[in-house]
């Protein structure tokens, strides 16, 4: 087997290679607890002069995060592009409220709706989402 190319965090490769990831586990996805709609600008990234525009949606059931922003969004989140990678490919949370309390993460709209998104605590969804990281690690530069 050979080892998949690896790419830029959030560069367009890299979300290509990452949505292949996703359709692949479609079938295996589990329904969220609670709707939540975000939108995500990534400040800064080393690829491009412009942010990179995302959005996480679980108003379909499952989740999604994909690129580009959603029309009526409960929230949008601006966070520099070195965080955002300590978060999701490091998933280093204390990073994360670090910057939050330092005034990198910047909220617009019901922050509450950061609570709506929580990791999965049964073991089915646990294991899952454990491989599906071992996937997105092995596609990230």
């Amino acid at each position: 087997m050979t080892e998949p190319t690896a790419y830029a965090f959030l560069s367009p490769e890299w979300i290509e290679a990452a949505r292949a990831i996703r359709d692949e586990y479609a079938d295996q996805a589990g329904d969220a607890p609670l709707e939540v709609t975000i939108n995500v600008i990534v400040a800064n990234p080393p690829f491009a002069d412009e942010p990179v525009l995302g959005h996480i949606d679980t108003s379909g059931g499952g989740l999604s995060i994909d690129s580009g922003h959603l029309d009526a969004a409960e929230l949008t989140i601006e966070v520099p592009y070195d965080v955002a990678r300590s978060l999701f490919v490091e998933r280093d949370p204390a990073v994360a409220m670090q910057a939050f309390l330092e005034g990198k993460i910047k909220p617009t709209g019901d922050v509450s709706r950061l609570l709506a998104i929580q990791p999965p605590t049964d073991a089915g969804s646990t294991d899952l989402a454990k491989e599906l990281a071992a996937r997105l690690d092995a596609i990230t530069a």
